[in-house]
């Protein structure tokens, strides 16, 4: 039986070691994006309190650390969003869409009474699977549970 190889990669954030997680592990073709806030480099909030702003700035960050673990936007297979304000939904989902409208992952939006600090309004996870970027949109209609 062939051995699974795990790869942890840390981002260099001081949070990663003090709290005992990495900021991404790939297992196989899949990588596991641990949840990701609108932090610059420097430790400040970006846009704070902004929903748009904010989940804009935290996919680029995803898409960062995709490229540097040898995947693409396009391999994202999931995505959670945890905000704080559920009334600016759409908010969002507008930031969601403009990135992800061709891709178009499964997705959860779940409030959440708040986040490591006030001026952050989201912190995203996100799943990849290397090559899923090839896929084939199949329109499949149901009327419930069978």
């Amino acid at each position: 039986m062939a051995k699974t190889v795990r790869y942890n990669y840390a981002s260099g954030s001081p949070w990663e070691p003090l709290r005992g997680y990495s900021r991404a592990v790939r297992v196989g073709n899949q990588l596991f994006i641990s949840g990701t806030t609108a932090v610059d480099d420097n430790g400040e909030v970006v846009a704070p309190g902004d929903p748009y702003e904010q989940t804009r700035y935290v996919i680029r960050v995803l898409r960062t650390i995709l490229k540097k673990t040898g995947f693409d936007l396009s391999d994202i297979v999931r995505t959670r969003l945890f905000i704080t304000d559920m009334s600016q939904w759409n908010q969002y989902a507008r930031a969601h869409r403009e990135f992800f409208e061709h891709i178009r992952p499964a997705s959860s939006i779940v409030q959440v009474a708040r986040l490591v600090d006030p001026r952050l309004v989201i912190e995203m996870e996100a799943v990849a699977v290397l090559g899923a970027g090839q896929t084939e949109d199949l329109e499949v209609h149901w009327d419930g549970p069978d």
